[in-house]
């Protein structure tokens, strides 16, 4: 059994880092939850990640629109407004830079929004009149380094051994934990998997095809999250002239790909050059994603 004075020093390494929990401002050190918490118990939450750049939130809109619909799969009310999401978070962000003196202006931010079911016995039925659980923090966002931009970045495929409610974005995530390790232990960046012979999504990230200019991507159904690039890629192809297609993609497709593309909050776009050890396309990063990438810096300052 842990001792006492091995749980507070597990504690006190966490950083001094602002957060919000159930209407209070606090910090990720001292925050603390219920041990009978739905969201701890059972995974019974769902959750967003926003990207912020210098300090302005990129398609927040988008994103509480993602965080209604899971909700309402889960059954559970939205506790907040998008004003007061949106309040909490320009607050802590602003906290963040002076709990880490940094230049709000200067930094880029991965806000991270959790809504649980709340505080019950243990019981498997969606209880009702429970009161949820809200949490919000903010941390430094890493993204992909000049080198994997221009290289591209290698990737193992794996079959979507996940369940078939994939376009919840639930904190259930023992399935992306086993396929992103997947892609650790074959020290390649990402894991591309399919159900069958059809592309789904890699572990974090959602997979684009490009074909004779053309960008492809796994329709949006219940066997795929639909990330929040998938209405900006979108976007950025329609005014670009890009030919966008949403539909089912073979395994022999995505072997025969031009370039093959990932999207999500932290790597924004970026090219897989290698796929299970075989080069895509010429192995190098193509013009689509060239095109793409251009864009969405675009899209970001214009945010």
């Amino acid at each position: 059994m842990q001792s006492t004075s091995m749980t507070t020093s597990a504690a006190s390494a966490l950083p001094d880092t602002p957060c919000y929990l159930n209407g209070d401002f606090s910090t990720l050190r001292d925050a603390k939850i219920s041990v009978l918490d739905r969201g701890f118990i059972f995974g019974d939450a769902v959750y967003e990640v926003v990207p912020a750049y210098a300090g302005k939130l990129f398609r927040f809109e988008q994103h509480m629109a993602r965080l209604d619909r899971s909700l309402a799969e889960l059954r559970i009310a939205n506790p907040l407004t998008h004003a007061q999401w949106q309040g909490i978070t320009l607050k802590l962000i602003a906290d963040h830079a002076l709990s880490t003196g940094t230049e709000t202006q200067k930094d880029n931010q991965l806000i991270y929004i959790q809504v649980t079911r709340g505080v019950a016995m243990r019981d498997h039925p969606m209880l009702p009149g429970l009161t949820p659980t809200v949490f919000i923090m903010v941390n430094p966002m890493k993204l992909p380094s000049d080198q994997q931009r221009a290289q591209g970045v290698a990737c193992v495929s794996a079959g979507d051994f996940r369940w078939e409610k994939a376009h919840i974005k639930s904190t259930s995530l023992l399935g992306a934990v086993f396929s992103r390790q997947i892609s650790v232990d074959a020290g390649a960046l990402e894991t591309v998997m399919f159900r069958g012979d059809h592309l789904s999504e890699a572990a974090a990230s959602n997979v684009w095809v490009v074909k004779h200019g053309k960008v492809m991507g796994p329709p949006r159904d219940h066997l795929v999250l639909e990330g929040i690039r998938y209405g900006l890629i979108e976007e950025i192809c329609r005014a670009a002239g890009i030919d966008f297609e949403l539909c089912r993609i073979s395994r022999a497709e995505v072997l025969a790909a031009d370039e093959l593309l990932l999207s999500s909050a932290t790597k924004e776009i970026l090219p897989i050059t290698l796929l299970d050890g075989q080069p895509v396309g010429n192995g190098q990063p193509g013009p689509i994603y060239a095109k793409l990438y251009a864009a969405y810096q675009q899209a970001k300052e214009e945010s």
